[in-house]
């Protein structure tokens, strides 16, 4: 039982993880801070607005001894959502037990064989949905490989991947392509880590035996049921059939689950909380496919950053169904159903035929670098948006039912969510400074800290399992941005396929309908302007979660728009440089990470400097109202939020910005 925390800083989350585990929480999952994900330190030019928001900024080792300050390591399950930097932060983690077992006067190497947890480290997915990645597909699939290696000797408690297809459904895989490309990404490793050589053939049950998945529930539940039960059976039939594992234990399917963020609605917030509940049950109910760890959003997930009492609400959730109800006492309720051995057929027979169709292209890396997967995942988020939309499918509270009493949980919205105080960056900032100077001006510790770094540089060109260095970086007081510049160096950067430039999205319409009377106002304002519509969809900041500007990008295509969009985690300089040159009529900026009023500042600022004041800026994201007050105030044309779904009434208003904009009035929709 977890809940997924961390926010501000290493001593704040210790604070929050030791109040959860007196609460009755029995495991850890740390959430890291975007900086972290992808190798920034705090004073890093890219890491501006980001520090501390979503997750906890971990630096060097200074930080993870804070973050487990009276935590026993030895003791703990601890699951780190990490990708990129997995190896960094488990590398961290390692020192960090060293340093406990040492200070209790006790074996360190002991410690580190009894360490038990998770490194989330599916890069996979990242490429597809989350977009916390570094490197390209090649090295990054390395860094997993020497991961998996190590650990299986060293940490053997220890999960070294999480294939997560939560973040899949996030970006709108349908339940098919959830099972297919998680086991196409474990097909991906497991042939990776085969092939190093660095596991013996006779050992490599227990390379099995140590993955975890990761997966979404959502709130069809019979059908997200009955997707575990096919993932059970399909991972039961890879291992034995592809890589020979004879041991049942050894084939279990060990998955963990956070249920569904994507359908929580800001409109009548209280309403998740029943769709949590069934969520949970989705993976709960059914024994033989029963989760082995569950963590549950908070209710107001929707809004912002959730408070310690929402957390703790999603905690208690857990306990009653645990602690209250009879469901773990039997065995399975669904053995011998009709209706769910149907379902369960279907869903494994759709995902056999896609695991082999990205097995003819080469493997999961193949069509990661093809766009294949990507632009998959956009045309079934489109297809899901459209079925909202047209009330096709009823979200309770959002496009039916939506009349609601006054809402007393959400009465006073400023104190509804939990904020990040501004000085956290600067004092992040100040001590990631601080902590280089000392290292550096005590000539020892720097002669180790340089040392370390080169020695990750040679052994990342050499081809040398990467942990030993890294963990050598972690006990000379490396910092999280040197350990990934070291590797920048040799590896390289890589920005992902948007999937957004391929065949997708809803560009069939009848005259008269919703997407062509927004065509119809396109055309006329692009007629009186005398060139075609152009707007830029931007994420400035380190923000990864793309699916809301994709699906922007997409409809406003479909509308007649020309969109220019370069995918994520762009610096606001770059964002401005880009609708200069391209000279569109209006920017769309999406941030979900909360650093909105730090880096929405900065553009409005940039095209100004430019000479593009003129041009009209909105802004999507998880924003609370006082902050699209305060946008809006700054210059800001509008602000949309979770609550506002139909694209095709965004489009509608994106061209009455750009009509008051150039100094138009404004059209009258035609009736449908």
């Amino acid at each position: 039982m977890r809940t997924y925390a961390g926010h501000s800083s290493a001593a704040a989350s210790n604070a929050l993880y030791r109040r959860n585990l007196d609460k009755g929480q029995t495991g850890l999952s740390v959430a890291f801070d975007l900086p972290t994900q992808t190798g920034y330190d705090p004073d890093h030019s890219l890491a501006r607005g980001e520090v501390g928001k979503v997750g906890v900024p971990i630096s060097h080792i200074g930080d993870m001894d804070a973050l487990f300050a009276d935590i026993p390591l030895r003791e703990m399950n601890t699951s780190m959502t990490i990708n990129a930097t997995a190896m960094w932060l488990l590398a961290l983690y390692q020192v960090a037990a060293e340093r406990q077992a040492a200070a209790a006067g006790e074996d360190p190497a002991q410690w580190v064989h009894a360490l038990a947890g998770t490194t989330q480290n599916d890069i996979i997915k990242e490429y597809l949905s989350r977009g916390t990645y570094v490197f390209p597909p090649a090295p990054s699939l390395r860094l997993i490989t020497d991961m998996v290696a190590y650990t299986v000797r060293e940490i053997p408690k220890w999960n070294p991947i999480n294939i997560c297809s939560y973040h899949l459904q996030e970006a709108g895989a349908t339940p098919v392509q959830e099972i297919a490309y998680a086991m196409s990404t474990a097909v991906a490793v497991l042939d990776a880590v085969r092939d190093s050589g660095q596991v013996p053939p006779e050992e490599f049950a227990s390379v099995v035996a140590r993955i975890s998945f990761f997966v979404n529930a959502g709130v069809r539940f019979v059908e997200e049921m009955c997707k575990m039960r096919a993932f059970v059976q399909l991972w039961d039939e890879l291992t034995r059939d592809r890589y020979g594992v004879t041991d049942d234990k050894a084939r279990r399917f060990r998955y963990g689950v956070q249920v569904n963020s994507l359908g929580l609605t800001e409109a009548q917030p209280e309403n998740n909380v029943q769709r949590i509940v069934l969520e949970m049950l989705a993976v709960t109910l059914s024994k033989d496919a029963r989760a082995r760890a569950i963590q549950l959003p908070a209710w107001n997930e929707a809004l912002g950053l959730p408070r310690p009492w929402d957390q703790q609400w999603s905690l208690r959730l857990q306990q009653v169904l645990a602690y209250e109800s009879d469901l773990l006492e039997y065995d399975d309720l669904f053995t011998g159903s009709v209706v769910v051995e149907r379902k369960v057929a279907e869903l494994v027979e759709g995902a056999r035929a896609e695991m082999n169709r990205i097995e003819e292209m080469g493997g999961a890396v193949a069509a990661v670098e093809s766009g294949y997967m990507k632009s998959a995942l956009v045309a079934s988020h489109a297809e899901r948006r459209r079925r909202i939309e047209s009330g096709e499918a009823v979200i309770v509270g959002l496009n039916r039912f939506e009349t609601t009493e006054p809402n007393p949980l959400t009465a006073d919205l400023e104190t509804a969510i939990q904020t990040v105080d501004p000085g956290v960056e600067r004092a992040a900032a100040d001590a990631v400074r601080a902590w280089r100077e000392r290292r550096d001006s005590d000539p020892e510790r720097r002669t180790r800290a340089v040392a370390a770094l080169e020695r990750l540089r040679a052994d990342a060109a050499s081809g040398a399992n990467l942990v030993a260095a890294s963990v050598e970086c972690a006990r000379a007081e490396v910092t999280t941005g040197e350990w990934t510049s070291a590797l920048r160096e040799e590896f390289g950067e890589y920005r992902a396929p948007t999937g957004v430039s391929g065949s997708v999205g809803v560009s069939a319409s009848e005259p008269g309908d919703a997407l062509g009377r927004v065509r119809d106002l396109v055309a006329r304002t692009g007629e009186e302007l005398g060139e075609k519509l152009r707007i830029l969809v931007g994420k400035p900041g380190l923000d990864g979660h793309s699916n809301g500007a994709e699906q922007v990008a997409v409809r406003a295509r479909d509308a007649g728009f020309e969109v220019v969009y370069q995918g994520i985690r762009l610096t606001p300089e770059q964002i401005v440089a880009a609708a200069v040159a391209e000279d569109v009529h209006l920017v769309g900026l999406s941030i979900l990470s909360g650093s909105h009023m730090e880096l929405v500042p900065e553009v409005l600022r940039g095209l100004r400097e430019a000479g593009a004041g003129d041009v009209p800026v909105i802004v999507g994201g998880i924003i609370p109202e006082g902050d699209a007050a305060a946008l809006r105030a700054a210059g800001v044309a509008m602000v949309f939020t979770p609550k506002d779904f139909g694209l095709n009434d965004i489009m509608s208003e994106l061209v009455g910005v750009i009509r008051r904009s150039r100094g138009l009035a404004d059209l009258e929709v035609a009736p449908a």
